[in-house]
C-alpha cells in the first residue's frame, strides 16, 4: 500500500490520502510528504472492543466522506468487510484486494459478511490467477482483475559483486505453514557437504516453531550445514550470495520472497502451493514447481540444481527476466488504470 501511494503521487493532478485506523496506527513505512495522512483522535482500546470498532467505523465513514474521493482502495479480507461496512449507501466506488492465501477460512462471520458485502465493491483484485478464479467462484463478481505484488530489485549496492556460494536459502517467518522443518529433512538427503542451508526469518505466531526446526536439525546430525540467520534488516545479502532459493510453505497470497529472490537472479524450487508461486516460477524454466508434500521430486529437482552450476545460472537468469513483470512502477500503473477505467472515476 505504501509502495503503491508513493508513486500514485507522482501523478500529475492527483492527490493521495492514506487513512489509517486499527488497533496500531504506527507510520512504518516511509511515505512521499505528498501523500496526505489521516489518523483517528482516539486510540483503539482493545478493553472495550466494541465500542472502539463503532468509534472507528463512525471516523472511516466521517473522514473519507470529507475527502469526498474519487474512488477508494483497501487492502486485507477483515479490513475490506470493515471499510465495506463503514461506507454503506456512501456513492464512492470501493476497490478490494485480499492479501492471503483465498481459501484461507476467516470463521463464519466474516465468511459471510465477504460474500454479502464483496459484491457492493466496484472491483476486485486478486493477487493470483488462482485466486481469481476462487473469487469467481465464491463471490460471483463481474470485475475481478489480477495484479501481483510490486518485487523490489536486488542489486549489488555500489557495484560490489559478492561471490557466490554453495548456499541453498530459504526467507520466511518460522511457522508451521512454511514447513521450515520438512526442508531441513529433504536438505538433509542430500549428502553434499559442500552445501549450506540457510534459514533467515524469526520465530512468529507464538508457535515456539523454531523449536520444532531445531530439534530436527539436531536429530538429523546436520548443525554444522545448517545455518539458523534469524531475522536479518540486511536480506539482500543473503539472496546475493546464494545460489539457490527453496521455499516450502503451504500457504501463500503472493510470495514476495519469491519474487526477490527472482530478481537476485536465483533459480526457484517451490512447492506448487494453492496461491502464489505458480504465477512467478514457471516449472523448467527459471525452476521447479512441487506437488505440495511432494518432498522426494522436491529432493530431485533439488539435487540436480546444486549439482549443476550451468543450470542453475541459466534458471536464474531467466528469473531475473520474468520478474521485470512485477517492477513497482508497472504494477502501480495496472491499478491506476484498474481503478480510473470506472466510467464514474475520470481524473481531470
Amino acid at each position: 500500500m505504501a509502495e503503491l501511494a508513493n508513486q500514485f503521487v507522482q501523478k500529475e493532478n492527483l492527490e493521495l490520502h492514506l487513512v489509517l485506523y486499527g488497533i496500531d496506527q504506527e507510520q512504518f513505512y516511509e511515505l512521499d510528504q505528498r501523500v496526505i495522512i489521516h489518523k483517528p483522535s482516539f486510540k483503539f482500546n482493545n478493553r472495550f472492543r466494541f465500542i472502539s470498532t463503532i468509534k472507528t467505523l463512525l471516523f472511516l465513514r466521517s473522514e473519507i466522506s470529507k475527502i469526498r474521493p474519487l474512488a477508494v482502495l483497501s487492502f486485507g479480507e477483515m479490513w475490506n468487510n470493515f471499510v465495506l461496512l463503514a461506507l454503506f449507501f456512501k456513492p464512492f466506488p470501493i476497490y478490494v484486494s485480499d492479501r492471503s492465501q483465498p481459501d484461507k477460512p476467516l470463521g463464519l462471520l466474516h465468511e459471510n459478511l465477504r460474500k454479502l458485502l464483496y459484491p457492493r465493491a466496484k472491483g476486485l483484485i486478486a493477487q493470483t490467477s488462482r485466486a481469481q478464479k476462487h473469487y469467481q467462484r465464491l463471490l460471483r463478481h463481474n470485475n475481478i482483475t489480477v495484479i501481483g505484488n510490486p518485487i523490489r530489485s536486488i542489486e549489488h549496492v555500489n557495484n560490489e559483486i559478492l561471490d557466490k556460494e554453495n548456499i541453498v536459502l530459504m526467507v520466511g517467518r518460522l511457522i508451521q505453514s512454511k514447513n521450515q522443518d520438512r526442508l531441513v529433512r529433504i536438505f538433509a538427503e542430500i549428502t553434499n557437504k559442500d552445501w549450506k542451508l540457510v534459514l533467515v526469518g524469526y520465530d512468529h505466531l507464538k508457535q515456539n516453531y523454531i523449536q520444532k526446526v531445531k530439534e530436527t536439525i539436531a536429530e538429523l546430525g546436520i548443525g554444522h550445514q545448517v545455518i539458523l540467520a534469524g531475522k536479518q534488516t540486511d536480506v539482500e545479502s543473503y539472496y546475493l550470495k546464494s545460489k539457490i532459493f527453496a521455499f516450502t510453505s503451504s500457504s501463500e497470497g503472493f510470495p514476495n520472497v519469491i519474487g526477490e529472490a527472482m530478481s537476485a537472479g536465483l533459480p526457484i524450487v517451490s512447492y506448487d502451493c494453492s496461491a502464489g508461486p505458480s504465477d512467478l516460477v514457471k516449472h523448467g524454466q527459471n525452476g521447479f514447481l512441487i506437488p505440495e508434500f511432494d518432498d522426494s521430486y522436491f529432493k530431485e529437482c533439488l539435487q540436480e540444481l546444486m549439482q549443476n552450476d550451468a543450470l542453475a545460472t541459466q534458471m536464474g537468469q531467466v528469473s531475473k527476466e520474468l520478474i521485470q513483470e512485477f517492477e513497482i512502477g508497472k504494477i502501480s500503473e495496472k491499478y491506476y488504470q484498474f481503478i480510473i477505467s470506472n466510467e464514474n472515476t475520470v481524473i481531470k
